[in-house]
């Protein structure tokens, strides 16, 4: 059985569609079909059900997608066993949003200069996303916001970067008393199923203030973008530039009830690729 077969099985399945991983594996949409019908084709059964122009996997489409990975996470380990230089392979890594943008270039700038054999594969997502990837072994490491929950035990994390929470407004309320905006202006709310939101909505209920909501987003740069517009004010992360560029803004520090959105970097204790790990995370630190 070809791995690479398996792998657009997976990329299928967490894609959603034919096309999007053709997209992702640089493959025609006829292409991937072929090799999902060659794998259904050896093993006997259906593994993708079509339904319009998405697909989803059959009950044993899961049980092989799921086998599957622990494979192909075993066959990439394999050149990390044998290699005489621990410092050459590829880092599996993923990257929340604004992490891609601000934290990550420069730390890989440092990585390629100091260890030219490391690559790094880069996977952004959210942070629940990313870190189940972690857990599951698809990815080495993750720059993700804190949990609001402990960590697994197989699990291990450094703090990369703090970033207060501040109120986002346009550049005529600079000066404003935050809470006093909060009363009488459109709310923007960050996404409260994210884990960055949930910050946001902590403060917010530790303060005792139910702001007048408008709209709820999930990315912190249309939530820029919506208050640059005027179309009210948000609670953030103050997080690392760069921001979206043209926008007039301002940021409010936050009265009292202080809270933190951490950026981590967690990563497998298990990973077949510490010395990989530990040579990223001496350039995180520098």
């Amino acid at each position: 059985m070809d791995t690479r077969f398996l792998e657009t099985l997976i990329a299928v399945f967490e894609r959603g569609s034919i096309a999007e991983a053709g997209r992702h594996q640089n493959l025609s949409a006829a292409a991937v079909t072929q090799r999902i019908r060659a794998l259904e084709a050896e093993i006997g059964q259906p593994l993708v059900i079509r339904v319009g122009r998405t697909v989803r996997p059959t009950e044993l489409g899961i049980s092989v997608a799921d086998k599957a990975r622990s494979l192909l996470n075993e066959v990439r380990g394999l050149g990390d066993g044998i290699t005489t230089d621990p410092l050459r392979g590829t880092l599996r890594l993923g990257a929340m949003s604004t992490a891609t943008t601000g934290l990550l270039p420069p730390v890989l700038g440092r990585l390629a200069t100091r260890y030219p054999g490391v690559e790094a594969y880069i996977l952004p997502g959210t942070s629940q996303d990313l870190y189940d990837r972690v857990l599951k072994g698809d990815l080495d490491a993750a720059l993700i916001i804190e949990p609001p929950f402990g960590l697994s035990k197989t699990c291990d994390y450094r703090v990369a970067r703090e970033e207060n929470l501040v109120l986002l407004v346009q550049p005529e309320f600079a000066g404003a008393d935050p809470v006093a905006l909060l009363g009488r202006l459109p709310f923007i709310r960050y996404d409260r199923s994210t884990w960055g939101g949930m910050l946001a909505t902590r403060w917010l209920e530790a303060a005792g203030i139910v702001p007048h909501e408008r709209y709820e987003l999930d990315a912190l740069d249309a939530i820029a973008t919506f208050v640059h517009q005027g179309l009210g004010i948000a609670i953030v992360p103050d997080w690392a530039s760069p921001w979206p560029e043209g926008l007039s803004l301002a940021k409010l520090p936050l009265p009292t009830y202080s809270i933190t959105r951490r950026i981590q970097l967690v990563w497998g204790r298990g990973s077949p690729r510490i010395s990989l790990i530990r040579a990223f995370l001496e350039v995180l630190s520098d």
